[in-house]
């Protein structure tokens, strides 16, 4: 499979080095899967992880004898998941738990969230210093940056705490966007 590298050697830590980034990264986003109940796509992304695994294994086992092989190996493995990080945090897989502290009005800014089609839940509490409106809401990931801009813009001040969540069940949310929503009649 790799007889290539029997005539440039030199091509066997680069092999090494971004075989480890793949197969890390995919590791990262199965634990990712895993950890979210997505029977289905963790184990076809692990199928994937393990076989890029085991040939650069079986590549080092039978040509790798030298410290720049093995440092390749490590440095594939360290970057690896590096770009697991960086690409999960880009797709923004799963839903939140959104926990937010003002001492503002927050039937406000449930309102404002109710807007933008944000289902949230106001409970009032008492804080360290005065009292407080304590609002939740679970939102996609993919939603906390604009989630972040508008409870900036209604209290500078404020203070949130996000969670992760593994389902959710009822209550109100946005309707998904699909791709076959932009041929739909009517839609």
């Amino acid at each position: 499979m790799f007889d290539f590298l029997d005539v440039y050697p030199w091509l066997l830590p680069f092999v090494i080095f971004f075989g480890r980034i793949f197969d890390v990264t995919l590791g990262t986003l199965r634990i990712i899967f895993v950890s979210k109940g997505e029977k289905y796509k963790a184990p076809i992304i692990g199928f994937f992880e393990v076989f890029i695994w085991i040939v650069i294994i079986s590549q080092i086992l039978s040509r790798a004898n030298d410290i720049v092989a093995y440092l390749s190996y490590a440095a594939g493995y360290a970057t690896g998941n590096y770009v697991g990080i960086l690409l999960e945090n880009r797709i923004a897989y799963g839903i939140v738990l959104c926990r937010i502290y003002t001492q503002k009005n927050g039937a406000e800014l449930v309102q404002r969230l109710n807007k933008l089609n944000i289902g949230a839940t106001l409970t009032h509490g008492e804080g360290s210093t005065d009292e407080v409106d304590i609002i939740e809401t679970v939102v996609d990931r993919k939603e906390m940056k604009n989630l972040e801009r508008t409870l900036h813009s209604f209290d500078s001040n404020i203070f949130y705490v996000v969670e992760d969540v593994r389902t959710k069940q009822n209550g109100i949310f946005p309707k998904r966007k699909t791709i076959l929503s932009r041929w739909r009649i009517g839609k």
